[in-house]
């Protein structure tokens, strides 16, 4: 048994300016960019969560800009097994989490939980 939910919006930039990509998605989500939360300075830029709320970062990327979502799990075998079976193939894996692609061809990452509230609201898989 495993838990699994969207936990974030990942807004990927091919940008040479991540300060600036980051202060547009601040400004238009009215969201203050949190450099604390943000990781690798080089390549993320956190904006504030407020409570309640999905998490959203900007991420700088050699591929065309895009967005995807991550979905957080307690167990990234099993959620890459289940996504599998519905259909999904893995692409690549990167450090910590698994990149997959939907047979629509939307990419997608598979992450360790990222919000403190995990599990709670998460679907609950046999």
């Amino acid at each position: 048994m495993h838990h699994s939910r969207l936990c974030s919006i990942i807004i990927d930039c091919n940008t040479y300016d991540l300060d600036a990509a980051a202060a547009f998605w601040s400004s238009a989500l009215g969201r203050p960019v949190n450099r604390e939360n943000s990781g690798n300075l080089e390549k993320y830029r956190a904006l504030e969560t407020p409570p309640g709320q999905i998490k959203c970062e900007v991420q700088k990327v050699d591929h065309p800009s895009r967005v995807h979502i991550d979905i957080e799990t307690d167990d990234i075998e099993a959620e890459v097994a289940r996504l599998s079976r519905l259909g999904a193939k893995e692409v690549r894996r990167i450090k910590r989490w698994v990149v997959m692609e939907a047979p629509t061809g939307q990419r997608f990452c598979i992450v360790m939980p990222q919000l403190p509230d995990f599990p709670k609201g998460a679907n609950k898989w046999e």
